[in-house]
C-alpha cells in the first residue's frame, strides 16, 4: 500500500506511529480506492458501511433537500475522517461526500474497533478511545454549528462563526478551512451578502480578510 504517513494525522490513528497503523490496518478490513472529482464516496440515502480517510484530495459534506439545495456541514482533507458514526451504527447515512478534486480514501470498517481483537493489537484500546474522542467532538461541532445557523442576520452568523475560530486558534489572526462560496454554503447565506457584509466589517475596523486568513480587529 502507499506512502500512509498521512494518516499520523487523522485524529483516528492520534498517539500512534505509522508502523503501528499499518499493523492495524488489516484488523479494520483496509482497502485503499480512488476517486474522481464530481464523484460521490457516499450518497444520501445509502447504508454507511465504511467509515473512509482522505489520504489525498478535497471533498465535502453536504446535505441536501427534496429540490438539491445543498448545505455544506464540512470540508475534508488529507488525513479528514468521514461517515464513522453512520458506519459505526451501520445507518442509513442523512448526508452525501463529494469529491471536489481527483485523489484518493482509505474505506476502515470502524466497527471492528468495538470488537475484540483476534490479533491482540497492543494499540487497540488507544484506536477505541480515539474514535470515542472524535464522535465526542463532531457531536460538539454540530451543536456548535446550530449556534451559528440560529443567529438571524447574516452579520451576525459571521460573527459567531469567527470568533469561534478565533477562540479555537487562540489568536486573532486564524485561517479558516473554506473558501468563501463554502463558508457562504456552511453558514447558509448568500455569497454576495456575505461578501458585502464582510467588506463592510472590514471598514468599520471590525477585522481584516484575505480570502481564508482572517484578523479580527477592536474597532477604535
Amino acid at each position: 500500500m502507499e506512502n500512509l504517513t498521512i494518516l499520523t494525522e487523522c485524529a483516528l490513528f492520534h498517539g500512534l506511529q505509522e508502523a503501528q497503523i499499518r499493523q492495524m490496518l488489516p484488523c479494520l478490513s483496509a482497502r485503499r480506492a480512488s476517486f474522481r472529482r464530481g464523484q460521490f464516496l457516499l450518497r444520501a440515502g445509502e447504508q454507511a458501511a465504511w467509515a473512509g480517510i482522505l489520504l489525498s484530495g478535497e471533498a465535502e459534506i453536504l446535505q441536501e433537500d427534496f429540490w438539491g439545495n445543498r448545505n455544506l456541514l464540512a470540508a475534508v482533507g488529507p488525513g479528514g475522517l468521514f461517515a464513522e458514526a453512520f458506519a459505526c451504527a451501520q445507518a442509513v447515512s442523512p448526508v452525501s461526500v463529494l469529491c471536489k478534486t481527483d485523489g484518493s480514501v482509505l474505506y476502515l470498517n470502524v466497527r471492528a474497533v468495538f470488537s475484540l481483537c483476534e490479533k491482540a493489537c497492543a494499540q487497540h484500546k488507544a484506536l477505541s478511545q480515539n474514535l470515542i474522542r472524535v464522535l465526542a467532538e463532531k457531536n460538539m461541532q454540530l451543536n456548535e454549528k446550530a449556534g451559528f445557523l440560529s443567529q438571524r442576520t447574516t452579520r451576525e452568523k459571521l460573527l459567531a462563526y469567527l470568533s469561534a475560530q478565533a477562540r479555537r486558534a487562540g489568536s486573532a489572526s486564524f485561517r479558516i478551512p473554506f473558501d468563501r462560496q463554502q463558508l457562504a454554503d456552511f453558514l447558509s447565506v448568500n455569497r454576495s451578502a456575505m461578501s458585502a457584509e464582510l467588506s463592510r466589517m472590514q471598514r468599520e475596523g471590525l477585522l481584516r480578510a484575505d480570502r481564508s486568513s482572517f484578523t479580527l480587529c477592536q474597532p477604535e
